[in-house]
C-alpha cells in the first residue's frame, strides 16, 4: 500500500506529507529558540552591565567567517535542490558534497572556539553570559550534526532512491533544504546577538 502525498500535494493544505511536517516541526523549534531569546533579553533587560565585567570577549572575526560559511551552504543546499529539478544527479552530488563540506567547516571552526574559551577556564558557570553564550551556541550545534547526518545520508545511500522513485527524492531533498536554511537563520539571530551587541 503506498502512502499517499508523497510527492503530489494534498488538496486542503496544497503541500505534500513531509513538507507539511517539516512546517509544522519548524514552528516548535521556533517556540523553542524563541523561548531562548526571550530569555535572554529579560536576562539583558535586568542586568545595568552586558556582558557582565570579567566576561572574554567573544571572537567575533571567527563568527563572521562562520556566518559567511553558512549562508554558502545554504545557497549550495538550494543548487542541490534545483540540480533535480534539472534532472541532473551529478549537480546534486556536487552542491550537496559543498554543503556537507561547509556544515564541517562551520563544526570545526566552532569547536575551535569551544577549546579556546573551556582551555582558559570559561565554562558555562563562569557567569551569565557565558550560560546563555554556551546553551544557545550548542543547540545550534546540534541541530547542524543533525543536519549533516541527514544530508550524509542523502548524499549517500539515500540518494539510491532517484533511480526508483525521483519526486519523492527531491521532495527530501527539498525539506532537507528547509531544515537547513532555519539552522542558518537561527545563526544570523545568534550571531549579532551573542557577538556584536
Amino acid at each position: 500500500m503506498d502512502i499517499p502525498y508523497t510527492v503530489s500535494a494534498r488538496k486542503d493544505t496544497g503541500l505534500y506529507n513531509g513538507k507539511l511536517g517539516l512546517w509544522l516541526f519548524l514552528a516548535s523549534e521556533v517556540m523553542l529558540f524563541g523561548g531562548l531569546f526571550s530569555a535572554l533579553v529579560l536576562i539583558r533587560v535586568g542586568n545595568a552591565v552586558w556582558p557582565p565585567a570579567g566576561t572574554p570577549e567573544l571572537n567575533v572575526a571567527l563568527a563572521t567567517f562562520n556566518t559567511a560559511v553558512l549562508i554558502t551552504s545554504s545557497v549550495t543546499a538550494i543548487l542541490s535542490w534545483a540540480s533535480l529539478a534539472k534532472k541532473d544527479l551529478g549537480g546534486f552530488k556536487k552542491y550537496m558534497g559543498i554543503t556537507i563540506v561547509c556544515g564541517f567547516i562551520f563544526l570545526m571552526a566552532k569547536s575551535f572556539e569551544y577549546y579556546g574559551k573551556l582551555s582558559h577556564g570559561v565554562v558555562p558557570s563562569t557567569n551569565v553570559f557565558m550560560g546563555v553564550y554556551y546553551t544557545m551556541t550548542f543547540l545550534h550545534v546540534l541541530h547542524v550534526i543533525g543536519g549533516l547526518a541527514v544530508m550524509i545520508y542523502l548524499w549517500g545511500p539515500g540518494s539510491k532512491m532517484w533511480h526508483t522513485n525521483p519526486g519523492r527524492f527531491s521532495n527530501r531533498i527539498e525539506c532537507t533544504g528547509l531544515y537547513w536554511h532555519f539552522v542558518d537563520l537561527v545563526w544570523i539571530f545568534l550571531f549579532p546577538v551573542l557577538y556584536l551587541l
